[in-house]
């Protein structure tokens, strides 16, 4: 029986977000998909996903926000394109990185859920085997858990999800597929929006993950 509390899923458009909203559909009568186009190399490409995705699980409670202050931060090779994508490491955190972006993105998302008065927050977090971003941490989501319940009203009793945290890839795949979710249209590329790449990390840990699924990976790639 589905819970009447109210959840708000942050769907990127990618393999672990559409997963996860795969999750929070099955386990609640009333979802919010909350998509961000930061100008990104791939904002187009994610954001046609996203809408896919949500067509595809019947969602229309859609809300899509655009903005280019993380563009002006910068820091980033997905948002400042004369940067060469991927080549680069600072504390053995890769370049594509984008500074405190999940931080942000849970907190715009909170002050939502706040809005409308959902419970729950779903973000695609993976920690154990992906890029090694800091804000996919699963103590960091314990921290903002807190921080989310200390700056809202008493009443507001939010709550943030990570359902995929600590699973591989693999895992992950396989939990797609138990759930129906609609892999083939996701997008995980970080540099083409037509063709996937092959060569980028986010490609290179996909392709990976789905050989060691032993499942093959629905969606076109270059190399």
């Amino acid at each position: 029986m589905k819970s009447k509390k109210k959840a708000v899923v942050l769907l990127s458009g990618g393999m672990d977000s559409c997963i996860t909203a795969a999750e929070a559909v099955i386990k609640h009568s009333e979802v919010f998909f909350l998509h961000f186009s930061y100008r990104q190399r791939t904002e187009k490409r994610e954001l046609k996903a996203f809408n896919e995705i949500a067509k595809f699980f019947s969602v229309k409670n859609k809300i899509i926000l655009k903005s280019d202050f993380l563009k002006i931060i910068g820091g980033s090779s997905l948002t400042d394109f004369s940067k060469n994508l991927g080549k680069s490491r600072i504390d053995g955190i890769p370049d594509t990185y984008v500074p405190f972006r999940n931080g942000i993105f849970i907190s715009i998302a909170s002050a939502f859920a706040e809005s409308v008065g959902a419970e729950y927050i779903y973000i695609g977090a993976v920690w154990e085997d992906s890029s090694g971003y800091p804000d996919c941490r699963p103590e960091f989501y314990k921290a903002m858990n807190k921080a989310v319940n200390l700056g809202t009203r008493p009443s507001s009793k939010i709550k943030i999800i990570t359902p995929i945290i600590n699973l591989k890839k693999s895992e992950i795949i396989k939990k797609g597929i138990r759930l129906k979710a609609p892999l083939h249209l996701t997008w995980s590329c970080y540099q083409n929006s037509r063709i996937a790449c092959g060569k980028c990390e986010s490609c290179k840990l996909r392709l990976k993950a789905f050989k060691e699924a032993g499942i093959i990976d629905p969606i076109p790639y270059k190399k």
